[in-house]
């Protein structure tokens, strides 16, 4: 319901249905300058990337199902590893904006948050934040080598998975809040040091860990199961987005990016990883809002859905005013780290508080509206309400975000180029 309200693309949905089926790789095959004419139509999706919202929305119908979390998050890994790897091999988009000349299938930013809403909406378990949102982007960010390539290819194709652990302070890098330690050995390098509370830590195979060197500060890649490396897996309120301590003891590890470009690799990861899971928030409030209203025409009181008496349609037109607020500032995001039309720590700051304010309010009001049935176990509202409420503060919260948006654009002192901020209005 939320989404035949939404504005849509050229094209109907079923027009954009009826096509055979397709992988990732083809539908991301784009002529070449197309991103220049995506960069002049924000929000305009293609018809290969209607294409692909369906054919991951089909995938997740199939296997990621509510039985489906619901088995994956209280097992060990607390994934399915084969449908995992099946997101990366076959449908391919774990690593759709990863460019050609890193092993990737040469698509966008948009590309990944075309797919990334999708499993949003069906609470996908896997190491998404991790790996997609995190590790990948990283890696491409830094400066090409065979080392880093080495570690993309499985990445991408779900072979193995990955956590960043790197502390962020409200979704910005602060490299005083490193705390591990970068020593030369005669192979390459040991770190030592704690990072707590790292998403998908437990059961990553490889650990992205910024580190103080020698030269200064670096990003190193840590196999998870070698010697010198211990991972104690915390109890989360969201059993689909675990967390983990990493400790590490002399661990093993190889550069990925030096002194010279760390900081500007995680910055960028970062900024990334706010913008796909502001997408993501999107994904599962639509999920939520669509379930609700559906359940507000079938359920009957006094004689009458309760859809049709003033304060549920009220509560729930005001949800759909919240979405769609969201999915602008988030879609921004991600065009503005696509082509550069906006200032990317402003644009990015702006939807993750936007995001995180939709999903909780929208989740709430889906218990409130399902009454009893709501809040029982069996129900799958607390599954989303709890991923809300644990997404919130990942990144930074909503609070924080706006308080730095504050800053920049109102406290800060005058700037010869100061940040844009979008009006709408062409230029």
């Amino acid at each position: 319901m939320a989404e035949e309200l939404a504005d849509q693309p050229k094209g109907t949905a079923e027009e954009l249905a009826d096509q055979p089926d397709k992988t990732a790789e083809e539908l991301a095959d784009q002529p070449e300058g197309n991103a220049e004419g995506m960069s002049n139509a924000e929000y305009a999706f293609s018809g290969e990337q209607g294409q692909l919202r369906d054919a991951v929305a089909a995938f997740c119908a199939e296997h990621i199902d509510e039985s489906a979390v619901r088995a994956q998050m209280e097992s060990d890994p607390p994934f399915d590893a084969k449908v995992w790897a099946r997101l990366g091999s076959e449908l391919g988009v774990l690593g759709l904006s990863v460019p050609e000349s890193r092993g990737g299938v040469g698509g966008s930013l948009i590309d990944q948050a075309v797919a990334v809403e999708q499993l949003g909406a069906a609470l996908a378990c896997g190491p998404l934040f991790g790996t997609v949102y995190l590790a990948i982007p990283a890696l491409v960010a830094a400066s090409e080598s065979a080392e880093n390539t080495a570690l993309l290819e499985p990445l991408m194709d779900g072979s193995r998975t990955a956590a960043f652990a790197v502390t962020d302070t409200a979704g910005a890098f602060d490299p005083a809040t490193v705390q591990v330690d970068a020593a030369r050995t005669p192979q390459e390098w040991a770190l030592t040091g704690t990072v707590e509370r790292v998403v998908d830590a437990g059961a990553a195979d490889i650990l992205l860990v910024a580190a103080n060197g020698p030269d200064g500060l670096g990003l190193f890649a840590v196999d998870a199961d070698t010697a010198g490396v211990r991972r104690t897996v915390r109890t989360t309120l969201d059993l689909t987005r675990p967390q983990a301590d990493v400790e590490l003891r002399d661990a093993p590890a190889r550069l990925v990016a030096g002194p010279e470009e760390a900081g500007r690799v995680i910055g960028h990861a970062l900024h990334v990883g706010s913008a796909l899971l502001a997408v993501e928030q999107v994904g599962a409030a639509a999920h939520l809002l669509d379930l609700t209203v559906q359940y507000a025409k079938s359920r009957l009181q006094f004689g009458r859905p309760i859809g049709s008496f003033q304060a549920v349609k009220h509560r729930l037109a005001d949800d759909l005013v919240a979405l769609e607020h969201a999915k602008s500032t988030a879609y921004h995001a991600i065009w503005a780290l696509t082509d550069g039309s906006d200032d990317p720590g402003l644009a990015v700051g702006i939807a993750a508080a936007t995001c995180s304010d939709a999903l909780t309010r929208i989740a709430t009001d889906t218990i409130q509206v399902h009454g009893g049935i709501g809040f029982t176990w069996e129900h799958q509202a607390h599954l989303y309400y709890k991923r809300a409420y644990t997404d919130a503060v990942l990144l930074g919260s909503a609070e924080q975000h706006r308080d730095r948006i504050a800053a920049s654009v109102l406290d800060g002192p005058p700037e010869k180029n100061p940040p844009r901020v979008a009006t709408g209005v062409p230029t």
